[in-house]
């Protein structure tokens, strides 16, 4: 069974979605022996991402504290075309939508201006003393929302 394609309704217009991105250089660990990035290397890729997008909208204190942790509770990657070793990478994040406790994130993995991998995960923001979901912050939820535009 072929899954559905993350990228709506074609490559270009989801990319004009994301506001977000960064650099990422190809380490040789990162390769097989044919020089392709391999497989589990992208999720590498989606975590540096994440947390540099949060980094960048100052929520690290809203999201990673003492009373409250963000994991990652799904996460998958449609692999479209092959990376390798000297591509020049840039790894674009965006949150799709925010939840009460959770949000969906997207990641596109562009080289020479070809979109490489699609990828997609919802993370949920845990209370570290009960182990159980907690409510995003309202903060967080608004300077979210502010930055990708998105109606709550």
């Amino acid at each position: 069974m072929r899954k559905e394609s993350l990228v709506q309704p074609d490559p270009q217009s989801w990319l004009s979605q994301f506001q977000f991105s960064i650099p990422i250089k190809v380490r040789y660990c990162e390769t097989d022996l044919l020089g392709h990035v391999n497989n589990v290397s992208y999720f590498m890729y989606f975590e540096q991402g994440r947390i540099e997008y949060f980094e960048n909208l100052g929520l690290t204190e809203e999201l990673f504290s003492e009373e409250r942790v963000s994991v990652v509770a799904d996460l998958e990657c449609q692999y479209l075309a092959q990376i390798f070793l000297r591509d020049p990478l840039k790894l674009h994040i965006r949150v799709a939508r925010l939840g009460r406790s959770s949000m969906d994130i997207e990641y596109a993995l562009v080289a020479n201006d070809q979109l490489k991998a699609a990828g997609r995960g919802a993370i949920v923001l845990i209370d570290t003393k009960s182990g159980k979901s907690t409510p995003i912050p309202d903060a967080a939820r608004e300077v979210i929302s502010s930055y990708e535009n998105l109606v709550e």
